[in-house]
């Protein structure tokens, strides 16, 4: 079976969701993964079906059209200044469109407290039939894989699961044999990218706390890169998980300015399959 790619919002940032399956569909990507949650950050566009009507009948018109299902919808944080109750009408129409998932992640290292928050996330998705996957970064609330896979089971719901990011799990140290002891239960899907991956030393909790202005944050933001081109070991990490969809969330303003928003997301998955191809992933 040919493994099956999304294109993830990130990977273009600030592209309406209409040109976003359109550039999706004509470079070869089998699904979209849409922000319709947002994130208020500066300067970035905020494309929200769920107020507005147009919008939605715009996107569900595209997703036909080109023939391009819509996986997930993002990013559904568990953060203390966040009122969850606006994820559910965003949750709706993400439902509405044809999405399966929702992704999310932790932003508080209180966790009595996002353990009952996720939950109720959880159950939220779960009312309109979304899977929830909460994605682990090194600098945010949930920081490693085990402390993600101690979430899941601390929630005990079926529809919640592990979200490896590659270039994160990189940097937290996780490895191809971790994943590989780890059940195939915990995984839905894979965000993929490539890029430097610094971990043990560089990687404690007194300069994460302290890493919004740090190279780490700008890579993940603004220059992740193609797969085989840093030092994340992505082959181990894909081999030892189910062959589940793998999002590709690359983002890279060098090269989205050299090729262009369309020319990036294609280079994006024929460089991928290559690398996958090259180390015998298919």
């Amino acid at each position: 079976m040919a493994r099956k790619f999304s294109l993830a919002y990130l990977t273009i940032p600030g592209v309406n969701p209409m040109d976003q399956i359109k550039i999706a569909k004509e470079a070869g990507y089998d699904f979209v993964s849409l922000r319709t949650i947002p994130m208020h950050l500066p300067g970035e566009p905020e494309f929200l079906p769920q107020k507005d009507p147009e919008l939605f009948d715009a996107i569900k018109k595209a997703l036909k059209e080109y023939d391009m299902p819509l996986m997930d919808i993002e990013l559904a944080r568990i953060r203390k200044d966040l009122d969850i109750n606006e994820y559910k009408p965003a949750f709706e129409a993400a439902a509405k469109l044809g999405a399966t998932d929702v992704l999310g992640s932790v932003w508080t290292r209180d966790r009595a407290w996002y353990t009952d928050t996720a939950g109720k996330v959880a159950d939220m998705a779960k009312e309109f039939g979304l899977k929830f996957n909460i994605e682990f970064l090194p600098w945010a609330g949930v920081r490693n894989l085990q402390e993600d896979i101690t979430l899941v089971d601390d929630l005990g719901r079926d529809n919640v699961f592990v979200m490896v990011d590659t270039l994160h799990a990189g940097r937290a140290g996780v490895t191809g044999s971790e994943l590989a002891r780890t059940p195939r239960k915990y995984f839905n899907f894979i965000h993929l990218c490539d890029g430097p991956a610094p971990a043990g030393a560089e990687c404690n909790d007194t300069v994460l706390d302290n890493i919004k202005d740090d190279l780490m944050l700008y890579t993940a933001r603004e220059a992740r890169f193609y797969p085989g081109e840093g030092n994340v070991k992505i082959a181990d990490m894909v081999k030892a998980m189910p062959e589940i969809p793998l999002s590709i969330e690359l983002p890279n303003l060098k090269e989205i300015k050299e090729r262009g928003v369309a020319g990036h997301a294609k280079q994006c998955l024929d460089v991928a399959k290559k690398y996958f191809a090259a180390n015998g992933i298919y």
